[in-house]
């Protein structure tokens, strides 16, 4: 072969390498002006069963590293409650965790982006210093859609100041039994309003287009982020409320009551469905192949993915994880799409490969859930900004989202009693008096007016948690400077009898829980608010403030009570409480759930044939706020 020709051929294979080079740079799935369904297809058709096993996968921060992320083609990391970076961790701190790990998914193969999941079912509630907004029973009682839209917005904003792009929120259970011990992560017992305050979806997500198809995921620019609709479905119906029970009613049931919030979360385009530790009739939901599905995916056309609670799967067999083949088995093939694993992520990713080489689950049914994560990566626009965007670190516990959150906790309110009758109201309160009381375990105590889910898992009681204002503090601002204000949280009955105070008002209520620690079958204010209530209202005028998760037994208190306002979990900013109190603003809350008499009723909820409330569903005293015109 001559000089020519050698240099020749050595050309064409230099030109061809780099053709083939510069091929494989451009990837359709990275490219952001194609089809998502074309990028999809174009992405999975690279994919191996391990990289596709790997996005159903998601883990607990604690066991993240870059290198986990990378290793094992981790498709998603969360924070469950507590789960942060260090306490009092700053916005900053937050991103760069979340960044770490998104540069080890990205160092993979494929580059494929993970999405990080958190719980922000009241605010940003894990983050020290971000704003906690009223809990959802106190937002039902403000019915007020647009709102709730609003606040949808700020959390997801504040979700975003942290890095973050996935909330599991908004929990839209119907609960019909105040027993149960997450009935304040539910908007009301009535499916109506429950459906209209799935409007904080297009807060979260933002507000999805009018020609788009049903079912498909919709996430609305960078500072929204993805939104779940949980727990699917017929959690808030279990019997005597017990959490993750038993859930027994006929399908008609099922269907009226507990399904409408999903059919408009989905209409709505919410990204993420998931799916509830309870059964129904017997059959747990993360085994329910039937309505996971056949309804879901199919009757509801759900096209985002299915994701599973907290080591749900385990908890599918006595005792747990006893059986876990069959529990991975069972849970997949019912159509989750995700696992909230959320530690032995190597078990799972082992037993899973194995069912699927052994062809106990086909691979069409991994490529389902594959397709459905995908679809939710690409909509969130992950592959174009897979890093976080610190422009929004300024929005953690912003002052608009303070001054929302008053606005929240204001229209929360709902006054159940005013005096003995119209011509003897006791609220407004005067803000000029000359000595007032105020009392109770709630008076002064940002972690139990916030409640459950706040910083831990289960909250705390306590000033140290987060930043905020209780409703002491609110009162001492409202008030004339020349009214003295005593705060005594446990004042005895002669101290109350012998110091002339102009009247008191009374802050008692339910310590923080979640979920199972809150289940309750006696529902009373705890011993000493009964003692405290009592000793000042024996005594002098007062207003008891009641902050609850759910109605609690206030029967026997209420000849002594001359006004009583559930204020349920109000959150950090406690002058709302107090803006209402001495009547710069009005009562306008109507309770989202009946008030009953005595818990033997339960359940009780409105409509029932044996309707005997202390306060029926619906019911709220109104007043005027001191300087409005008539």
């Amino acid at each position: 072969m001559g000089k020519t020709s050698v240099l020749l051929v050595g050309f064409l294979f230099s030109f061809l390498v780099a053709t083939v080079q510069a091929g494989d740079k451009y990837k359709k799935y990275n490219d952001p002006s194609l089809p998502i369904n074309k990028r999809i297809r174009d992405l999975m058709q690279r994919m191996s069963l391990d990289e596709k096993i790997g996005q159903m996968v998601q883990i607990d921060r604690k066991v993240a590293t870059p290198e986990v992320m990378r290793d094992y083609k981790i498709g998603s990391i969360l924070s469950g409650g507590g789960s942060v970076p260090h306490l009092q961790a700053t916005p900053q701190e937050w991103l760069n965790m979340v960044n770490g790990f998104q540069n080890g998914s990205l160092s993979t193969r494929l580059g494929i982006p993970m999405i990080y999941g958190i719980d922000a079912v009241h605010g940003h509630n894990n983050v020290y210093k971000a704003t906690i907004f009223p809990h959802n029973i106190g937002l039902g009682a403000t019915r007020d859609p647009e709102l709730v839209k609003r606040i949808g917005s700020a959390t997801a904003r504040e979700v975003r100041a942290t890095g973050i792009n996935y909330v599991f929120a908004p929990c839209i259970a119907v609960c019909r039994d105040p027993r149960w011990g997450r009935c304040f992560e539910s908007y009301s017992e009535d499916p109506d309003i429950v459906k209209e305050m799935t409007e904080i979806i297009n807060g979260l997500q933002g507000e999805i287009p009018k020609d788009s198809r049903k079912g498909v995921p919709y996430v609305g620019g960078k500072d929204k982020v993805v939104a779940c609709a949980k727990h699917f479905v017929g959690d808030g119906g279990t019997t005597r409320g017990i959490n993750e029970n038993n859930t027994v009613i006929d399908k008609h049931g099922l269907l009226s009551i507990h399904m409408p919030g999903y059919n408009a979360a989905i209409i709505k385009g919410v990204g993420t469905v998931m799916v509830s530790y309870s059964s129904w009739n017997g059959v747990k939901m993360h085994a329910n192949h039937d309505l996971v599905t056949n309804f879901l995916k199919g009757a509801l056309r759900f096209r985002g993915f299915v994701i599973s609670d907290w080591q749900a799967i385990d908890r599918m067999t006595y005792p747990v994880h006893a059986n876990y083949t069959y529990s991975v088995l069972t849970g997949v093939q019912a159509g989750l799409d995700m696992i909230m694993v959320p530690y032995n992520y190597t078990e799972f990713i082992d037993t899973l490969t194995g069912l699927v080489k052994n062809k106990f689950i086909p691979m069409s049914r991994i490529d389902d859930a594959v397709r459905r994560i995908l679809r939710v990566k690409f909509q969130l626009g992950l592959f174009e900004n897979p890093l976080s965007d610190e422009s929004f670190i300024d929005q953690l516990g912003h002052q608009a989202h303070r001054d929302l959150a008053r606005e929240a906790v204001r229209k929360s309110l709902v006054l159940l009693k005013n005096g003995e009758n119209a011509d003897e109201p006791m609220l407004p309160l005067p803000k000029k008096s000359s000595k007032i009381l105020v009392a109770g375990s709630h008076a002064d105590d940002l972690g139990n007016q916030c409640g459950g889910w706040t910083i831990n898992w289960q909250g705390g009681s306590g000033n140290n948690l987060t930043s905020g204002t209780t409703i002491l503090k609110g009162i001492a601002e409202a008030v004339d400077p020349s009214t003295e204000i005593v705060y005594e949280e446990n004042p005895e009955f002669d101290y109350v009898k012998s110091n002339n105070f102009s009247y008191g008002i009374v802050v008692v209520g339910e310590l923080p829980y979640a979920e199972t620690n809150g289940d309750n079958l006696n529902l009373t204010i705890p011993l000493q608010g009964q003692y405290t209530l009592y000793n000042v209202c024996a005594n002098i005028k007062c207003v008891v403030v009641l902050i609850s998760g759910r109605p609690l037994v206030i029967m026997p208190h209420l000849e002594q009570v001359d006004a009583l306002v559930a204020a349920w979990l109000p959150g950090t900013e406690g002058q709302g409480v107090a803006d209402v109190l001495f009547g710069d603003y009005g009562f306008s809350g109507k309770l989202p759930r009946t008030w009953f008499k005595t818990a033997e009723q339960l359940p009780m909820n409105v409509g029932d044939l044996n309707y005997d409330p202390l306060y029926p569903f619906g019911y709220g005293l109104t007043t005027q706020p001191l300087n409005a015109t008539i």
